[in-house]
């Protein structure tokens, strides 16, 4: 049986570690080669194994999980495989290998790719109309901004239309501080592979900081995250395609926060 995921998964390699967490597997699926998925710890974490034996990442580093809720999960990820295996199916999977082989690597520049994002966020830029819009985002995104001057003393100022605004530089040095406190925790390659994929799929660090936070759930943020859509949907009606690609993304951020989640608990 092989020990490592290199023939499922791409590997990180020398790639950015952050687009390997969502990039699918492009050769043919290979056939499903193991018959049991278990969990034991070892190694001071949890090792996922395949018919009794541990498995290694793509760059085959040792696929340990510091909590047994996260190497359950992607426990439960292989076992549902059916013939063969799909690794979009796997997405929790995948953001561990790319945490252990890549982000681990580039810790510095994962976190200020999240940072980044809060310097020109999507809950900064409103629209001046119509009404409806203009409440349903103030609805969404205004206990996002509230909850960052309560809980870091930051303040962010909005703009209407698409008019780039430079946010105070210390609001923005505290979300740094605020992202450096979850890369220097001893899981803090996972814990930002996770929120770097949140920040990324909801095109915002201050809807992916407050899930992690616990002022926002997963439904509400990805609500928030949609809030533009979803008015042209209830205007226009939806688009099946892209809902369809809305759907594939939903499941990577239920993963992402599965996966944070599993490290909490």
């Amino acid at each position: 049986m092989r020990d490592d995921l290199s023939a499922i998964f791409v590997e990180a390699g020398e790639r950015d570690p952050i687009k390997a967490a969502r990039q699918d597997f492009r050769r043919p699926p290979p056939k499903k080669f193991y018959s049991q998925v278990g969990v034991e710890a070892r190694d001071g974490g949890f090792a996922l194994t395949l018919d009794g034996k541990p498995v290694r990442t793509p760059a085959r580093a040792p696929l340990i999980a510091p909590t047994r809720a996260l190497a359950e999960a992607m426990a439960a990820e292989w076992r549902r495989q059916g013939q063969f295996i799909d690794a979009a199916d796997m997405p929790v999977t995948r953001m561990v290998n790319t945490a252990l082989d890549g982000v681990s690597r580039a810790m510095q520049a994962t976190a200020a790719e999240i940072v980044r994002f809060a310097a020109s966020d999507l809950v900064c830029y409103r629209a001046g109309e119509p009404d409806s819009l203009v409440a349903a985002q103030n609805a969404a995104w205004g206990p996002v901004l509230e909850h960052f001057r309560a809980f870091l003393g930051a303040r962010f100022l909005c703009a209407e239309g698409v008019v780039f605004v430079t946010q105070p530089p210390a609001s923005l040095a505290l979300i740094e501080q605020r992202v450096a406190r979850e890369a220097q925790k001893p899981d803090g390659a996972l814990r930002l592979a996770a929120l770097h994929v949140m920040t990324t799929l909801t095109g915002s660090a201050l809807i992916a900081l407050a899930m992690i936070d616990g002022a926002l759930g997963l439904e509400a943020a990805w609500a928030a995250a949609h809030v533009d859509e979803d008015h042209e949907a209830r205007l226009w009606g939806a688009d099946e395609e892209a809902s369809s690609r809305r759907a594939a993304r939903l499941k990577d951020m239920r993963a992402a926060y599965e996966l944070y989640a599993a490290l909490e608990g």
